[in-house]
């Protein structure tokens, strides 16, 4: 972890110092000594007047959601959005990512700020779907970096630094984030740290902050076995390999309840646990997923997978080159976040998880944490009384409170335009 840590460190460096040469963004110091950021009051007055503009947008693009890799009309809707912010737009990164430059007045550090816009296909919404959905809230997302972005174009004047929007295709299927860095976007633009939203289970008006946890990767592997009694085999090496997970996958809404509750408990159940999926879907097949924390345990239960597999003569196991990495939010980032959404929206907006959720996905965000430091913060969707599913990615009645539209982009507004100025010297 530390290697990681000093890799962001050196990125970010590496960044900075490129910034000026690429957009001319960084720059001497500000004559006449430190500048105050934008005001977080004038901030608040802004969300206030786009408020409802916000709300008809979000539900516009919940009404047309597409699949990874499908998100053309959602990608049309954003660039055309920030064009008429005054953004600098280039669409068609990584497929049909959109990526929008918003330079402030005044020198400064470069931050990005990214949201998903692709919906939940059929196979991976809670007991199916006809068809993909905005179930997992990415249609907030987008809509809350649209509303970031319209007002800090409008505090323009005010704002140091420059913030890059990249607003990424196919994060359900773990590839858009890949795609976009391979364009070469965060060296292009001379990003310096990230930040990032996700809709989650909490009171609407809450954030769920991570500091040194995140959501865990995803690990695969397929076992083939070569013999007479392949599909009867099949079926009792994928029930001891299930039998691995140390924390049932959530079945009711009590059990959600149950791992929120865990997540914020501090050394609860959830600081360490494996999470596995074993199916024998074809006769002599096993398919196994699972999920870890910490990463470093990817190895252990790879060996403990090959181990039980190997116990049945002829068995063949593949795994992939490598498991898709953890997001690990880091500490320091997380905590200053924290003092930001306290001093913006009162001290009881901030709640600190002390675990990852072990039935998400893998999240790409981690991708970007591993080229440079930034934050990942759940959004509180949950309204008063409503059941926990309402506000749980990926079940069907997942019904997002859009009062936490308003507030997100007061939030992150006012800590994107903090972060630009930072290590402006006096």
């Amino acid at each position: 972890m530390e290697r990681v840590l000093a890799r962001r460190a050196l990125l970010a460096g590496a960044a900075a110092a490129g910034a000026g040469i690429v957009w001319g963004t960084a720059g001497e110091a500000v004559a006449g000594g430190w500048r105050q950021p934008v005001e977080q009051g004038a901030v608040d007055a802004e969300v206030a007047r786009l408020k409802w503009r916000l709300i008809r947008l979000r539900r516009d693009i919940h009404r047309h959601p597409e699949a990874p890799g499908q998100e053309r009309r959602t990608a049309g809707v954003v660039a055309r959005e920030l064009r008429a912010a005054g953004l600098a737009v280039t669409t068609g990164v990584g497929g049909h990512g959109v990526v929008g430059v918003l330079r402030g007045s005044r020198p400064g550090r470069t931050v990005a700020y990214r949201a998903d816009m692709d919906a939940v296909p059929p196979k991976d919404i809670v007991g199916g779907g006809p068809v993909a959905a905005h179930l997992c809230g990415h249609d907030v997302h987008t809509t809350v970096a649209l509303g970031i972005a319209r007002v800090l174009a409008r505090m323009r004047r005010q704002l140091d630094g420059t913030v890059v929007f990249l607003f990424q295709p196919a994060e359900e299927t773990l590839s858009g984030a890949r795609a976009l860095l391979e364009t070469g976007v965060l060296e292009r633009t001379g990003v310096e740290e990230i930040h990032a939203l996700h809709c989650g289970p909490f009171p609407v008006g809450q954030f769920a902050l991570t500091p040194g946890y995140g959501l865990p990767g995803l690990d695969k592997a397929e076992v083939v076995l070569p013999r007479p009694d392949a599909p009867d085999a099949a079926r009792r090496l994928a029930a001891e390999i299930g039998a691995l997970s140390t924390v049932p996958l959530p079945r009711t809404p009590a059990d959600i309840e149950r791992l929120v509750a865990d997540a914020e408990t501090p050394d609860g159940p959830l600081a360490r646990f494996v999470v596995v999926r074993a199916q024998a879907p074809e006769a002599g097949n096993v398919t196994v997923s699972y999920r870890c924390w910490p990463q470093e345990r990817y190895p252990e239960v790879r060996a403990d997978i090959r181990r039980l597999a190997t116990s049945y003569a002829g068995a063949e196991v593949g795994f992939p080159a490598e498991p898709f990495p953890a997001m690990v939010c880091p500490e320091r980032d997380a905590r200053t976040l924290a003092r930001h959404l306290r001093r913006a929206l009162g001290q009881d907006a901030v709640t600190e998880l002390h675990a990852a959720f072990p039935p998400f996905s893998g999240e790409d965000f981690a991708l970007y944490l591993d080229r440079v430091p930034g934050t990942f913060t759940f959004l509180g969707v949950r309204s008063p009384g409503a059941p926990i599913t309402t506000s749980y990615p990926h079940y069907p009645d997942f019904d997002p409170d859009e009062r936490a539209i308003g507030l997100a982009v007061r939030a992150m507004a006012g800590w994107i335009a903090e972060r630009t100025h930072m290590g402006i010297a006096p």
